[in-house]
């Protein structure tokens, strides 16, 4: 348990340090641990949450190696793997800090091991009938010209703050999560803090379950979502358009959509030398947007934890990932499963 709450101060600590842009080729000077068990990054949303156990499992049960999972913000977390202090990140959003992954990948600091998936979207979001209506539930359109969110200063009425309702309120992204940096910069460069109030959810929890009760009660929300995610692949939501994405105006304060991302996965550079059977099934992985949301829907209408829903794919999806693993491996883990 000292061990674990040592590690814990050490990624909060290192955080600060890398929201600085400090991981270079000096990182690599934090002396390397041996593979004893193989961490995982937790920057603290499901989808990762999932990715961690399908590989986890398949790692343990097929492999033999030991594993755990060490919680920490999403730049926190890059920087551990680029210093040894982790092995794996399962679900790394590229193009939320461009410059630190490359630089981490230039440096050889870290090694690309896969694409996870590939066809996301993330930015502000408001239910369908925001904009549409929806007949069968008696909801007429509340903004059917609201197409950007460079409309939304015309409508701050309709999406009224409950604490100060002589603005409207905007649902942001989760403190540490690198959307939470993107939102505070968008909100000030596009003049929406003359207008709304940003609010800050402490949790995903807390963010979806604001936008659970406005939907379950057809009422105006706009805040942070993205896909693939639970929210999506269960509830009709529409994104607001913005400038369209080019990386010189995204990097001069956010002032474009958000970019479609590459999810990978990378790893420490000593783990390809030091478990190249693991390394080897990591650069196989590859899923889509369709399957994460696919499990994350179960997930959630089953109140199922990760480690559930890790064994639920591995169940229901055995044609992906048997491709990832030679037979032998494959077989260890379905008998697992099965027992």
């Amino acid at each position: 348990m000292k061990r674990f709450f040592s590690l814990i101060l050490t990624v909060t600590l290192i955080s600060s340090t890398v929201m600085l842009g400090s991981i270079n080729s000096g990182a690599s000077r934090i002396p390397t641990r041996a593979i004893g068990t193989i961490k995982f990054a937790d920057p603290g949303w499901d989808s990762i949450r999932v990715h961690n156990e399908i590989a986890r499992i398949i790692i343990e049960t097929g492999y033999g190696y030991k594993t755990e999972v060490l919680p920490g913000s999403e730049t926190a977390s890059l920087f551990a793997i680029s210093t040894g202090i982790l092995d794996v990140y399962m679900e790394i959003w590229t193009r939320s800090y461009p410059k630190q992954y490359k630089s981490a990948i230039e440096n050889g600091d870290i090694i690309e091991a896969s694409v996870n998936l590939d066809d996301t979207r993330q930015g502000l979001f408001v239910p369908t009938y925001v904009i549409k209506g929806d007949s069968k539930r008696g909801i007429k359109p509340l903004a059917p010209n609201l197409k950007s969110i460079h409309d939304l200063p015309k409508y701050w009425n309709l999406f009224k703050d409950p604490d100060e309702p002589n603005k409207g309120r905007i649902y942001g992204a989760i403190p540490l999560w690198n959307a939470d940096k993107v939102f505070q910069e968008k909100m000030k460069n596009y003049n929406l803090f003359e207008t709304y109030n940003y609010f800050g959810p402490e949790s995903q929890a807390v963010l979806n379950a604001s936008f659970i009760r406005a939907y379950e009660d057809g009422k105006p929300w706009v805040g942070y979502q993205w896909k693939p995610s639970w929210i999506a692949g269960l509830y009709d939501i529409t994104e607001l358009k913005d400038e369209p994405y080019n990386e010189k105006d995204w990097l001069d304060g956010y002032r474009t959509e958000f970019p479609s991302q590459r999810l990978t996965i990378a790893v420490h550079n000593k783990l390809k030398e030091q478990v190249p059977e693991v390394f080897k099934f990591l650069s196989n992985y590859s899923t889509s947007s369709a399957i994460t949301t696919d499990f994350l829907v179960y997930m959630k209408k089953h109140n199922a934890t990760p480690r559930e829903t890790a064994v639920w794919f591995l169940k229901n999806y055995e044609g992906v990932w048997n491709t990832w693993v030679p037979r032998d491996v494959s077989e260890k883990v379905k008998s697992n499963l099965n027992n």
